[in-house]
């Protein structure tokens, strides 16, 4: 089964808001921030500026074909990391230009594979990229924490596979054959994530329960479980759900893909892609449309780096790139500034101590999080990561902010709280591939003990979220509150360890929804959403409905489902008052505008 993210979603009554359209005097003061660049202590005082560029640090590995010995070093981070699934190493394995042959990269926890080529096929391996579920007895649904980007594959038995769950992204990868999603022995998955990926063959799911592939090119689908969503891929299976339980959108409204690192020459830029609208197929066909940005422009941040001196690098004028570790910070990393990327490499985790907020991001435009997993500290945090703050109101439709890969746990590490892990205040930001999960299993998990109420809260309008994975809250796992937002794809699971009826209780509501939509919203749209309830500790716990939401004409959801895994536990609804209880699976296909 799938792992739960906790979220902490204040409860406050929903903003609405008219557009800013003037740059206005705090936009002004950050474009002379980007001309001035300065440093200062905290008392005021200029300090010494902070150098960019810089080595990548001893866990980022660079391999060139003329490296010996890889296959060997490859295996041995693998050993390390095949079954840390709360381990504190990190590891980036990155592969300069170039062709190597003989390779099975086995990829673990907290571990990314990356070409350093501009494009995929510029790097390219005579073999495979693997994740397998052999630590767990066949079992991938819990394959977190890992990513492959930016290589192309000829895999030697003809198909690669890929076994993951939540958190690991495959972004960016030419496969010249098959893609095999499910583990040796076709166990049980529960992922997952394709974008910017060519896929010559058949993409072969087979016992993966929920998919979203974006923006991509494959030969063609195998089989669906319960819910395949489609959005501006060439070559996917045609709308048919409930069955085949596929959502395929021809185009993806707004897209952004992830800033990577790579090589030009001798030199290391990372690569900002350009904005997409209505979006479809691969960015990388031609000449990839974006920004290079060398890297003696980013602050290298390294462990033992605190928020004072990273926010500084801000306050210079860089831009941030994590290298693999694990940073705890006792303030926000807050980022003011216009068109900062903050870049992390090898799953880099963020740990706020005494409560604070871990990121906070300004009401600017163009700011790119990616490559972040941060974890929930100790002391309780209201919120984990924060974009804009409270009241944002400017327009960002045509540079906006992006988090991509952003993963928020709440325990399961250790104890752990927050109230909500996510906040979405800034107008039109586009969510692009989050888990955010409180633990149902590892490390400082209770109902009390990892307490994180609200997963998701979206205050802003025009916000779009691809990809949106939000598990086991203990209230709300996604409240909607902006105008005009959408999503694309939707993974749930309702808190598994919920102690009785009374603990869920939502005044006269038997549960809260995994997914509401506040009632003064008037616009709201959504496709290929599931939730889904496995209430172990008290099975007789009933769930009103998985979604609700208001019915007004401009409120539309597109192919919703709900299941009960092994009848513990069970929907009265799919959404509001709409839908047939459990027995299983209950789905509500095409759109439902008035819920009748």
């Amino acid at each position: 089964m799938q792992v739960p993210p906790t979220c902490t979603a204040p409860l406050t009554a929903p903003r609405r808001h008219r557009r800013s359209r003037a740059l206005g005097f705090a936009a002004l003061a950050v474009s002379l921030l980007m001309a001035f660049p300065t440093a200062q202590s905290a008392f005021g005082d200029e300090a010494e500026e902070l150098p960019g560029g810089g080595d990548l640090g001893p866990n980022v590995l660079v391999f060139d074909p003329s490296t010996p010995n890889i296959q060997a070093k490859v295996d041995e981070i693998f050993k390390k990391q095949e079954s840390a699934q709360f381990g504190s190493d990190r590891y980036a394995l990155m592969f300069k230009p170039g062709t190597y042959d003989n390779i099975n990269a086995q990829i673990g926890f907290y571990t990314s594979i990356a070409g350093l080529g501009l494009k995929p096929d510029d790097t390219t391996f005579n073999g495979d990229v693997t994740v397998d579920a052999g630590w767990f007895n066949g079992n991938a649904t819990q394959n977190f924490w890992r990513s492959a980007e930016n290589l192309a594959l000829n895999p030697v038995n003809g198909t690669n596979r890929w076994a993951v769950s939540q958190a690991a992204p495959f972004r960016r990868m030419h496969v010249k054959g098959g893609l095999n999603l499910a583990p040796d022995g076709y166990g049980w998955a529960s992922g997952g994530y394709i974008a910017d990926s060519k896929i010559d063959g058949q993409v072969g799911p087979y016992s993966q329960q929920q998919w979203y592939t974006r923006d991509s090119s494959i030969g063609s689908w195998g089989n669906g479980v319960w819910n395949m969503t489609f959005s501006g891929v060439e070559g996917a299976p045609a709308q048919s759900f409930p069955e085949p339980p596929y959502t395929t959108l021809d185009n993806t409204p707004v897209s952004r893909e992830k800033p990577f690192l790579y090589l030009d020459g001798n030199t290391y830029k990372v690569f900002v892609p350009a904005k997409r609208t209505n979006a479809r197929g691969v960015s990388w066909n031609g000449t990839p449309q974006g920004e290079s940005i060398p890297l003696s422009q980013f602050y290298v941040v390294k462990p033992g780096a605190t928020a004072q001196t990273i926010n500084a690098a801000v306050r210079q004028g860089l831009h941030l790139l994590f290298t693999p570790g694990v940073y705890h910070v006792n303030e926000p990393i807050e980022i003011n500034r216009a068109d900062t990327v903050a870049l992390g490499l090898g799953l880099a985790t963020i740990i706020p101590d005494n409560g604070v907020t871990a990121i906070k991001v300004g009401d600017v435009d163009g700011v790119k999080l990616a490559g972040l997993l941060v974890d929930a500290g100790t002391q309780n945090s209201s919120v984990l990561v924060q974009v804009g703050p409270e009241g944002a109101s400017a327009d960002h439709s045509a540079n906006p902010t992006s988090l991509q890969d952003v993963f928020v746990r709440v325990g399961g590490a250790g104890a752990g709280k927050a109230t909500t892990a996510m906040v979405i205040n800034s107008d039109d930001t586009i969510i692009d591939h989050t888990w955010l999960w409180r633990a149902d299993h590892g490390d400082g998990v209770g109902w009390e003990t990892n307490r994180s109420d609200y997963g998701l809260q979206v205050n802003g309008d025009d916000v779009l979220a691809t990809g949106l994975f939000v598990e086991h809250f203990n209230k709300y796992d996604v409240r909607w509150s902006g105008e005009n937002g959408r999503t694309i794809f939707f993974q749930n699971e309702k808190a598994y360890d919920a102690p009785d009826q009374a603990a869920i209780q939502n005044g006269d509501t038997k549960g809260y929804a995994a997914y509401k939509v506040d009632d003064s919203v008037t616009t709201h749209e959504g496709w290929g959403m599931g939730s889904y309830c496995y209430y172990n500790v008290d099975p007789t716990i009933r769930q009103h409905h998985g979604f609700q939401a208001p019915v007004k004409p401009g409120v539309k959801f597109h192919d919703l489902l709900v299941v009960s895994l092994g009848g513990q536990g069970q929907y009265e609804h799919v959404i509001n008052d709409t839908g047939s209880p459990t027995s299983g699976t209950s789905t509500i296909p095409s759109q439902v505008v008035s819920f009748p």
